[in-house]
């Protein structure tokens, strides 16, 4: 578990000022990630790439952040967080400003890469800062906040780079991304303290002897199953985020203005209630029973979605919004069980690990799901996702399993 710090209430940072530099440095590299998807309708109805190019150039930062993710969370375990940071996100912007001034497509989707290698940085690294410096009845709050930071980058990216592709292409689109990064690069340089860590060498029968010498992976499976949960639940959640819309439209005859509505407020209520799940478990005491919840919500909506696709339901819309508050409401939560379990020494490793197998997932369940809707349709599809948080749920550590976990 992560330490108390051992020093002066004067000199101790403001957890919510960490909290804060955690969510800026997260929510900079995802306007990063997020900037190639908006560039689609740019690359390919003015610049002639067809789909399936474009859509590679869009793929190329999510596939560097799946390549990077562990090797940054080693780093932050051997150096500190602090750093990691603050160079991941130098280097995303010296990326960004890089394909800025290239013409090559085929160098623009190697910047795009390479910017996405780096933005993996405080994916790996400021969940810990989050945590180190919260105590844990506060942990589930502090890391449902923390969360909000993808949604809100992508919705950065939504509202700004279509408007500047089109006014300036490219190069003007990649302004504010990179921009973002620079400045969150020199803050969080300035600005974050590493939580601190127990000594690496301490006398056997030591509290941080034990600490040091935890190996997560090795004797116990917690983590094992908490990475497994959280892949398995992804498959939900990028369903209804990646199908939700065309489901609207094309099975229940919405209009497209009525289908955007939905899933506009299906986002925000779903940021909203990843802080909700978090206060509930710092309530309890857990993060695993909440997550166990949230699991068997899961499998409740996915067959309530099956239903409405089946029998056309005028309750779909309100379906919809309530499955896109229950499939996003597992990642804090698994996300600080990870951390805390893991250890000041292994959580960016662990940290990393998660994200990787979740991006993973998530990059099946497009093409899979997308089949399986195409062969048996909405309700047998919907109701055939419903298995993976069944299967997630018996999987879900219970509380006592932690008592092996050092303190």
């Amino acid at each position: 578990m992560m330490p108390v710090l051992q020093r002066s209430d004067s000199r101790r940072p403001r957890p919510w000022m960490m909290l804060g530099f955690g969510v800026l440095a997260q929510a900079s590299s995802t306007v990063f990630v997020s900037t190639p998807a908006f560039l689609i309708p740019l690359l390919h109805t003015e610049r002639g790439l067809s789909l399936a190019q474009a859509g590679l150039l869009a793929s190329a930062p999510t596939l560097g952040l799946v390549l990077t993710l562990i090797a940054w969370g080693a780093l932050s375990d051997r150096i500190g967080e602090r750093w990691v940071i603050a160079s991941g996100l130098a280097l995303t912007a010296i990326a960004g400003l890089a394909a800025m001034f290239v013409s090559s497509y085929v160098l623009l989707g190697a910047f795009f890469l390479l910017g996405g290698m780096a933005a993996a940085s405080p994916n790996a690294a400021s969940g810990r800062v989050v945590i180190g410096w919260f105590p844990k009845e506060r942990r589930g709050l502090a890391m449902g906040i923390r969360q909000m930071c993808q949604p809100l980058g992508v919705a950065i990216a939504a509202i700004s780079i279509p408007l500047l592709a089109n006014a300036g292409g490219v190069a003007a689109a990649l302004i504010v991304p990179t921009a973002l990064c620079a400045v969150s690069a020199v803050l969080c340089a300035v600005g974050i303290v590493d939580p601190p860590r127990p000594p690496r060498k301490a006398s056997p029968g030591e509290a941080e002897h034990r600490q040091a010498t935890w190996r997560p992976y090795r004797e116990t499976s917690l983590l094992w199953r908490i990475h497994s949960v959280s892949m398995l639940l992804v498959v939900p959640q990028f369903t209804v985020s990646t199908f939700g819309l065309v489901w609207l439209v094309t099975e229940l005859r919405f209009s497209s203005l009525a289908a955007g509505i939905v899933i506009g407020v299906s986002q925000f209520a779903g940021a909203i209630g990843r802080i909700g799940v978090g206060v509930l478990s710092d309530r309890v005491g857990s993060h695993l029973r909440p997550l166990r919840w949230v699991s068997l919500a899961a499998v409740v909506v996915m067959l309530l979605m099956a239903a409405a696709s089946a029998f056309g339901s005028v309750a779909a819309a309100v379906i919809l919004i309530v499955a896109a508050i229950v499939t996003v409401a597992d990642n804090g939560l698994a996300y600080t069980s990870v951390a805390e379990i893991a250890g000041p020494f292994w959580s960016g490793r662990a940290l990393g690990a998660q994200n990787t197998g979740q991006f993973l997932a998530a990059s099946v369940v497009g093409p899979a799901v997308g089949g399986l809707i195409g062969w048996l349709g909405y309700p047998v599809a919907f109701a055939v996702v419903a298995l993976c948080p069944a299967v997630a749920t018996p999987l879900v550590p219970r509380d006592r399993e932690l008592a092996v976990v050092p303190e």
